[in-house]
């Protein structure tokens, strides 16, 4: 398991910090405190995004150096990896809890699923599939 994937301080992120995270993957390079400050158009203190850095550096999401006087950060995983530990966390707490805590919500993720895109539903039952066959299982009937 990737080591900020497992940090405890690694939760769902909240606005402020999906905010600064997506400025950062967009930039694509590494920002200081003042930079991300300056592009934000608001009346946000340059303290609380100093804050939301560090708290985003101590959750492991992000890389700092020293540059002078000022950190520089640069995000250490992608949007996608975010998204993909995210929802591996959360799934592996619900699965902890047994199956019978795991089924409503997987129901009610099918349901969401074929509401908004039956080929969604399709691509679900294909992977489905597919991890059946790695692990050597027969397909149910």
């Amino acid at each position: 398991m990737k080591r900020w994937l497992a940090s405890p301080n690694l939760t769902a992120l909240g606005p402020l910090e999906r905010q600064v995270m997506d400025h950062l993957w967009e930039r694509g390079r590494p920002a200081r405190v003042r930079d991300v400050h300056e592009s934000f158009e608001t009346s946000l203190a340059y303290t609380t995004l100093m804050t939301t850095l560090d708290r985003l550096h101590k959750k492991g999401l992000l890389d700092r150096s020293k540059q002078g006087r000022a950190f520089v950060y640069m995000p250490r995983v992608s949007g996608e990896e975010l998204e993909h530990g995210l929802l591996s966390r959360w799934l592996g707490s619900l699965l902890g809890r047994g199956p019978q805590a795991a089924r409503p919500a997987l129901s009610t993720f099918v349901e969401t699923v074929s509401q908004s895109d039956r080929r969604l539903l399709a691509d679900l039952a294909r992977l489905v599939a597919e991890e059946r066959r790695k692990r050597g299982r027969k397909e149910p009937r």
